[in-house]
């Protein structure tokens, strides 16, 4: 079997790495450039890896499957396009994904099936969304309705800052079309849990439960990033939060089979626990980062086969060890804001067989590994406690060394 996996990062090569394992794969394509490819791993390096260079990837290779990483692909109906020249694709079509790629339809969709979420309005305007912060306290959140490439969601402490926010979003167009709409929501305080599930034909299957830490800098400060660290399972998830969970998954999957959403693929389902009450702050349609660098480390059952069973509309019978995994992911400094790529990372041959680095920015040039990224490489370690995964973590990130290299040193320090 031929695989092509349509992205580049951390998510897409522990992904490969993981499909890797079953010998019924021949071979495994990235489809622009990961520098950590390697094996049955190849790069197939589309120029600009648009729809029209994939679509001669595919017309020239014999690919049996696609699975798509990033949200942006799967929000402009990639599946769709694909599914339509007859190959098998996982992930949800465009009018399901639109639970992660609208957040007023994914608001909407959680007030129509009694999902619990934070107390939120919808606004299309300045002015009617600049009276309506008299709803809230602060903080206040003030997210933008499209995707934004991940930058949509905004923290406001007080009401000047909220205002400028409101500005940059209507006056200015900082987000385009993408903004033309909001949610202003409450702000939630609580710890944050990430829950990825397959979906196969609307019926929800959940994954183990990890925490992934979002904040740049150590003691949770600082600005938000795509991720900077994770651990799996969540050590603040209770019996009670678990069950929690399963009554509001059964409303999702309810939901989804009365809006005919023909949900093949992944749900993200993002919580946040306030006072031993679980609320949905956002849904994902795809595989989160770093969230999949330590569920996948930590799954038994098949890859390949959980895949297949999706896209069959069967029951996707997932299995995960009973252990711990951890990756504390190592940045380029000034991520997330301006940085520097480009500098050769030295010591990747030294680090210990029992952890895992997945390459999240980086690219191989005549043989030397470059950094090409914020999110440069996720070290991962799996063992029987949180502890010793977390000891073999940064043991190895010290072997590990470029120009410009950071990373968080409090991960997994509960």
């Amino acid at each position: 079997m031929k695989i092509l996996i349509i992205g580049n990062g951390g998510r897409e090569h522990a992904i490969a790495e993981s499909l890797s394992k079953n010998r019924k794969v021949e071979q495994i394509y990235i489809s622009t450039h990961n520098g950590g490819a390697t094996g049955k791993i190849i790069n197939a390096n589309l120029a600009n890896n648009s729809v029209e260079t994939i679509d001669r990837f595919l017309a020239e290779t014999n690919i049996d499957l696609v699975i798509v990483g990033p949200e942006q692909f799967l929000s402009e109906g990639i599946i769709d396009h694909i599914e339509s020249k007859g190959i098998r694709a996982f992930g949800p079509h465009k009018s399901a994904a639109r639970l992660e790629s609208s957040k007023a339809f994914a608001k909407d969709f959680m007030n129509k099936y009694e999902i619990p979420t934070a107390k939120h309005y919808q606004y299309d305007n300045y002015d009617d969304a600049l009276a309506g912060l008299s709803e809230f306290g602060y903080p206040v959140v003030i997210k933008a309705d499209g995707l934004c490439g991940g930058k949509g969601v905004l923290i406001c402490q007080d009401k000047d800052e909220a205002i400028k926010v409101l500005k940059d979003i209507f006056h200015n167009q900082v987000f385009g079309d993408q903004g033309s709409e909001i949610v202003m929501e409450q702000f939630l305080s609580g710890f944050e849990a990430s829950l990825l599930c397959f979906v196969s034909g609307n019926k929800i299957y959940p994954f183990d439960t990890a925490m992934d830490y979002k904040k740049i800098y150590e003691d949770d400060l600082g600005p938000n990033t795509g991720g900077v660290g994770c651990i799996s399972p969540n050590p603040f998830w209770s019996a009670d939060l678990d069950q929690q969970s399963n009554q509001i998954i059964r409303k999702i999957e309810h939901g989804l089979a009365e809006e005919n959403l023909d949900f093949t693929g992944i749900l993200f389902i993002g919580y946040l626990v306030e006072n031993g009450k679980l609320y949905v702050l956002e849904f994902n349609a795809r595989f989160g980062d770093p969230e999949t660098e330590v569920l996948l480390p930590r799954l038994n059952s098949d890859l390949l086969e959980n895949i297949l069973q999706a896209i069959d509309g069967k029951p996707v019978v997932l299995d995960f060890a009973n252990n711990v995994a951890m990756t504390t992911i190592i940045v380029s400094e000034g991520y997330p804001g301006e940085y520097k790529t480009g500098f050769e990372i030295k010591g990747l041959k030294d680090v210990d067989p029992q952890a895992l680095v997945y390459h999240n920015g980086t690219k191989n040039v005549e043989n030397k590994i470059l950094t090409n990224g914020g999110r440069v490489l996720s070290v991962v370690a799996v063992a029987e406690d949180l502890e010793s995964a977390r000891q073999t973590v940064y043991q190895n990130i010290k072997k590990i060394n470029f120009e410009n290299m950071s990373y968080r040193k409090d991960i997994g320090k509960i």
